[in-house]
């Protein structure tokens, strides 16, 4: 299956003499938080889905989208399913993955081996050698995995990597990277605050903006990580092309007065040598995007999303050397108590 071009199949017991002019899509995790951005590309490309999975059944977003989609809360129902329409005109072309961070790896298996494409949130995987075991699982069925990596694709950051490849070879910029995005107590009792679901703060909120600078700014040469906590990251890296302090948190209290003030819950700025680059606008139809490329075969491969999991993996497992050397301004601030007394948990 290449691009959008359209392919026969057959249109009904009768005759063999239609084309199909839309894929057949399956989505894994349709009641998550970000589904109804793949809902919303799946429509806008033209294409349909016949299929959907999640164990929660809080899913009336359907109906805005495809309301005559099949759903299933058991796994092995809906692989049944699947498994059953294949060779149909009802065959699952693709497989979009929207699941828990610690899933991934297992769903785009499922896809691939399923005889379908894949594309799957940010992370793709936790591990870089997660990577490793599904390029193989490509390599024996034949189809392909693509990661949804949507900052390469916003029309500002475009442009500063055009305007950084235009300047001199041998720059290094300073950066100041700061993003604070509020989440409530739920969020800790949630997968997404356990660290071996989610990969804790930078995986689950700083991946895309570490993929971002990598790929602007050229691999990681030094990685430190100076503060490391349940609700915040902040560290330095080192790029080929940029010195990079950080600071990532979840926790409202860290938020600035101005965003305060103005009751902004989530707070995001990159100062590049003293100067602000803003992209805080232009986010709605990244996501649309993003499939129009992979559909176009133009895509973000799961091998193109290695370096930013390496760079979460070794995040991940640093020891953190506290306020020494060159941290960002934001890390001096006092570390807050675990809202269930969770404190001596290692992050």
């Amino acid at each position: 299956m290449k691009g959008i071009i359209p392919y026969f199949c057959r249109v009904s017991n009768l005759t063999n003499n239609w084309i199909r002019f839309m894929f057949n899509f399956a989505l894994i995790g349709a009641a998550g938080y970000i589904a109804p951005r793949h809902l919303k590309a799946i429509a806008d490309t033209g294409n349909k889905l016949v299929a959907a999975y999640d164990k929660f059944d809080s899913v009336g977003r359907l109906d805005s989208f495809f309301p005559d989609c099949v759903f299933f809360t058991e796994h092995e129902l809906f692989d049944r399913y699947c498994s059953k329409v294949k060779g149909t005109e009802g065959n699952i072309d693709w497989v979009s993955v929207c699941t828990p961070n610690y899933t991934h790896d297992a769903f785009i298996r499922y896809g691939l081996r399923l005889g379908a494409n894949v594309i799957c949130e940010k992370p793709v995987v936790l591990n870089p050698w997660n990577i490793d075991a599904l390029m193989k699982v490509e390599e024996e069925t034949g189809c392909k995995a693509y990661n949804i990596l949507q900052l390469r694709l916003h029309d500002s950051i475009v442009a500063l990597k055009k305007k950084v490849e235009e300047g001199p070879k041998d720059k290094i910029y300073n950066i100041d990277l700061t993003y604070i995005t509020s989440r409530g107590n739920w969020y800790y009792s949630s997968w997404k605050g356990d660290n071996h679901k989610s990969g804790g703060v930078a995986t689950n909120i700083g991946v895309h903006f570490y993929d971002m600078l990598q790929w602007i700014f050229g691999p990681v040469q030094e990685n430190i990580v100076h503060v490391m906590s349940f609700d915040r990251v902040a560290g330095y890296l080192g790029l080929k092309n940029a010195r990079v302090r950080y600071f990532l948190s979840i926790n409202a209290e860290c938020l600035p007065e101005n965003a305060v003030n103005g009751e902004k819950k989530t707070y995001r700025t990159l100062n590049i040598d003293g100067d602000e680059f803003e992209f805080s606008e232009g986010f709605t139809e990244l996501h649309t995007k993003s499939y129009q490329n992979i559909l176009a075969g133009n895509g973000f491969r799961i091998s193109e999303a290695r370096p930013c999991i390496q760079i979460v993996h070794d995040i991940r497992n640093a020891k953190p050397v506290g306020l020494v050397g060159d941290y960002h301004p934001l890390a001096k601030m006092p570390l807050a108590k675990h809202p269930f007394g969770w404190d001596d948990v290692k992050y």
